[in-house]
């Protein structure tokens, strides 16, 4: 058995991992590229295999840049299985399909405005493909065995977000773990990532791998940034992911304005998908913390904003505010828009919610950008800009040294990072080998690696 990195190495994005036995081609994942325009390139080359000639995909769970390639791979051609969890193939049904759509509207408008380099710019699949897609996905329960060829396979619980897995595979007497996201043991949400079993090479994900969660309060760290604005008479944007963060920071909200430790204001939630998101979390309740009541009271006192015009009217409101929309590193989406409207203005807040990935517009801000390209124009940012990254879904390194101290692993189990940048696989790498006795690499993009080359694990 052997493994291609064609992905999630040394950046957060692009994870696919090409695992092949001597009669089967499985796929662990099959995500996008985002951030730089250099890796976003890949998106649009072929990928270094037959795609005829692959059996399954396997998907940790539902977040582009690990579901997001399934339409291209759609649309050229492949037309096996992809297996993932229920609650994945719920919300890829939204994700895919909504990423289809953006996708057109930029060709569109770069089109209109003639912003491209390209005569006739195409989108890299459309909303039509990435629904069509859809009915690649077999969903499964964790823990339920399943089977490739001679590749078996089961995912287990992750945390992270709804469905979220780790994948456990064995082949040819070799037993390989894929952590995918691995979520946190205190989320405000999630409940915590399942222990491993024992395995002889497990791809480890990294993306905190250098830095530790806040310990603060999230709900005081809310409360300040929102008093604060009130106070100043401004408006609070909020760039928030459909999945996961928009429902935490929903909960935080209606929370604190339940308690009166913010004063009452207009909430919009200006993005459909994270709209329906919120109505799967109710769905899957079992995988959550929160009561179906707290569910029911997380959408109570938001607007809802479903349509265009419903979005282009917030523009109307006079006084503080706060407006939740998406993307989470404001690649794209409404947030753009209330934006281009709102950086301008000293008395605006931007309060990113986690992780922003190199080269996107998140990091630029963050950074102290003075002004930032929009729709092919540069907004100055007046704006206070601040993160909280308290809210993170993913374990640090400590909580996923814990996780992997909780688990079956033998002493000398083989483990590649990946799923970092590279400062976070460098620091996820020193600290593993200083607390464990694990044999830990950082795994390298098209690397191949044949594990009956590995050395033989120490029980």
């Amino acid at each position: 058995m052997k493994i291609t990195f064609l992905g999630g190495t040394e950046t957060v994005t692009g994870s696919k991992y090409l695992v092949e036995s001597q009669s089967t081609k499985v796929l662990i994942d099959c995500g996008l590229f985002q951030g730089y325009k250099w890796l976003r390139k890949r998106n649009w080359q072929p990928l270094p295999l037959d795609i005829q000639s692959l059996d399954a995909v396997l998907l940790t769970h539902a977040h582009l840049d690990h579901s997001g390639y399934i339409p291209v791979l759609y649309k050229n051609g492949y037309r096996g299985p992809v297996f993932t969890h229920h609650a994945t193939k719920a919300l890829c049904h939204i994700l895919l399909a909504d990423s289809g759509h953006i996708q057109e509207e930029d060709t569109r408008f770069y089109r209109k405005h003639k912003l491209s380099k390209h005569d006739h710019p195409e989108p890299l699949y459309d909303q039509e493909t990435a629904i069509a897609s859809m009915q690649l996905f077999k969903p499964m329960d964790f823990k339920q065995p399943g089977k490739v060829g001679d590749i078996s396979f089961h995912f287990q619980s992750a945390g992270h977000i709804l469905g979220a897995a780790s994948i456990i595979l064995e082949a040819e007497g070799k037993t390989v773990a894929f952590s995918g996201d691995v979520g946190r043991p205190d989320d405000i949400l999630m409940k915590s990532p399942q222990p491993l079993p024992t395995v002889d090479l497990l791809l480890l994900e990294s993306t905190y791998g250098n830095r530790r969660h806040e310990m603060g309060d999230p709900f005081e760290q809310l409360a300040e940034v929102v008093n604060k604005t009130a106070a100043k008479g401004g408006v609070l944007l909020i760039p928030a992911f459909a999945v996961g963060r928009a429902q935490v920071i929903q909960h935080i909200l209606v929370t604190l304005m339940g308690q009166k430790l913010i004063p009452k204001m207009p909430i919009y939630l200006d993005s459909p998908m994270a709209i329906t998101v919120s109505n799967v979390y109710c769905h899957f309740s079992d995988q959550h913390k929160l009561t179906h009541q707290q569910c029911e009271l997380m959408g109570s006192g938001i607007n809802y904003t479903n349509s265009v015009d419903q979005s282009k009217a917030i523009a109307e409101q006079m006084f503080p505010h706060i407006i939740i929309a998406g993307s989470g590193m404001a690649t794209g989406g409404r947030i753009l828009h209330h934006f281009k409207r709102l950086l301008g203005n000293p008395r605006t807040t931007v309060l990113f919610s986690g992780y922003q990935a190199g080269g996107t517009r998140g990091a630029k801000m963050l950074s102290g950008v003075e002004n930032v390209k929009i729709h092919g124009d540069w907004i100055p940012v007046k704006a206070e800009v601040t993160n909280m990254e308290g809210l993170s879904g993913h374990g640090d390194y400590i909580d996923i040294e814990q996780w992997l101290k909780s688990s079956s692993l033998r002493k000398k189990t083989q483990v590649y990072l990946v799923h970092g940048d590279p400062d976070a696989l460098e620091g996820m790498r020193e600290h593993l080998n200083k607390t464990t006795s694990y044999q830990v690499d950082i795994a390298s993009y098209l690397q191949v690696l044949n594990l009956a080359d590995m050395t033989p694990t120490i029980p």
